[in-house]
Formats: C-alpha cells, structure tokens, sequence
C-alpha cells in the first residue's frame, strides 16, 4: 500500500491509438489522460456513456489533444463487447494500446447478460472476448502491447473449474480475487500464444486505491476513508499500466506481472501453466470462440 512506482518513461505517442476500458474513471480515465498528453488518439470503452463524454471533454482540455472519443462497452453483455469491437475495427486501422481496466468488485451474486457470474463474466470473460476481437489488429500495428489489470488479491483466488459460476457456492470477495487470478492466467497464456507476433501483454497490480470500485462495498468504503492518507490516488494508482504500456525495452518480460513498476511475484497457482492452458480453453468454449 505504501510503495508507489513512477512511470518515468519519456514515448510520445502521436500516430497511436489507445483503448481503455472503464476510462470514464479512476485508473482508467488516469490512464486515457495521460495517453492523451502524449498525443494517442485515445477511445474511452465505457458502459456509462454520458459520464465517459464528460471525462472525454475534460481530458481533451487539460491536453489539448481532441482525439478523445467515447464508445459503449458492456463488459457484462457479449453483444455489446462484439458490437464495440465491430464498430472500433470499421472505424480504426491500427491498435497499438489495449488496456483492460474495467472491472467489478465485491457485488452481490448476480449474473451477466449472458448468464456468467458477475466477477469473472466482466473482468475476465468480457475482457478475454474483447481482446480476442481486436487481437488481429493489435498484431497488425505491432508493435503492440496489451496491459490487463489484476490485483494483488488473486493469491486469495482459485480456479475451481467446477464452480466457476460460483452456482454451488459464493462469496462476494473471494469471487473478486478469483476473477483477478483469471486476469493473470490469461496474461500468461497470452503472451505465450504471441511469441514471435509483435505483440505483448503484461498484468498489473495497481495498488490500493481509492476509487469507485469498492462502491458495492460499505466495509471497504470506510476502511478506505479511514486510512485514505495511505491509499493511492487514480494517478498513482495508473503508473504500472502506463509503464507496461509505455516502457522501452519490455518485450522480454511478456506474460510477467507487474506492481509498482516492477515484475513482481504472484502465486503458485499464478504461475500454474497447466491451469492457465485449461482456463484458456474453457474461456473458449463458454464463449464460443474455435479452439486452436
């Protein structure tokens, strides 16, 4: 909680183009303006579209820059992660920053559009579709580089392949943590499969910050204004996904996790490359994407 690496890369980035999801804010709109200062042409991937217009705005005025644009993304409905895909690649011919931000936390059992459990079906199902949508972009702009946010709590998670839904048994919590242990198998997964393309994918664990993603939680939103003088700000909280994003010299570290600006360990079922394959194929299935 206390530590806070800076990214202190220098990249420009006029000609590229960006996408954040949940960047209407905290780390993601931290994250989309400071792309945005650097020149990015940069799509704000949010389900509240009025709000992420009004970041978008606030954004292309602090930067100067007017190459923020806004699009739906609901990360909770395949349709509308495959209608969002089918809209950016009529519109954009290079994707060279994804950036998987978006994510759920602690909400009570429910279930998304088509039917997953709330925490894996949005952070990691929503953006394992949208990635696999826009992969073939991303490897025609490489170099290219996708960062998926996880958390330091995925060494309280499990992939238990028989009760991925949670529909024999939930907790609000342990439902986040497996959800982010989902974010670092995929990452691995990834990086394997796109050795050699060009493309790179790392994860990160922002830190704890102070932001609207404990809003389901009323015991964490008091821990965090109790000790907010220790917890991270958006900003502080956005530097290891712009140094993933950003950082010369990185390729190297593809599939590694990433926390305060440097690799950091993760758990021993993190690191499992047997259930990383497995959660890769099931991911498939549930989704109904070919199995390579």
């Amino acid at each position: 909680m206390l530590s806070s690496g800076v990214c202190t890369s220098t990249a420009q980035l006029p000609g590229k183009v960006a996408v954040v999801t949940g960047a209407n804010t905290g780390i993601g709109k931290e994250t989309a303006k400071e792309l945005a200062q650097r020149g990015a042409r940069v799509y704000i991937a949010c389900r509240d579209v009025q709000k992420g217009e009004l970041v978008a705005k606030e954004i292309q005025t602090m930067t100067g820059n007017q190459e923020v644009l806004v699009r739906k993304l609901d990360l909770a409905d395949t349709k509308s992660i495959r209608a969002f895909a089918k809209g950016f690649l009529a519109e954009e011919k290079q994707l060279h920053i994804l950036i998987n931000n978006a994510g759920v936390m602690m909400c009570p059992y429910s279930k998304t559009a088509d039917g997953f459990e709330m925490h894996i079906g949005v952070n990691h199902l929503g953006h394992f579709l949208l990635t696999h949508l826009l992969l073939e972009k991303l490897k025609e702009s490489a170099p290219s580089r996708i960062v998926n946010v996880s958390s330091l709590a995925h060494y309280l998670g499990r992939i238990h392949f028989h009760n991925l839904q949670g529909q024999k048994s939930y907790s609000a919590g342990l439902a986040y943590c497996h959800s982010k242990l989902a974010n670092i198998l995929f990452t691995r997964e990834l990086a394997r499969r796109l050795k050699g393309s060009g493309v790179t994918a790392y994860s990160v664990h922002p830190g704890t910050v102070n932001s609207e993603l404990v809003r389901h939680s009323s015991f964490l939103q008091c821990i965090w204004r109790l000790f907010s003088f220790i917890i991270k700000t958006p900003q502080q909280g956005a530097q290891t996904s712009l140094y993933c994003a950003l950082t010369e010299g990185l390729e190297n570290l593809s599939g590694n996790h990433f926390s305060d600006c440097h690799v950091t360990w993760v758990s021993a079922q993190a690191s499992n490359e047997t259930i990383a394959r497995r959660l890769w194929d099931v991911s498939c299935d549930l989704l109904g994407i070919p199995m390579d």
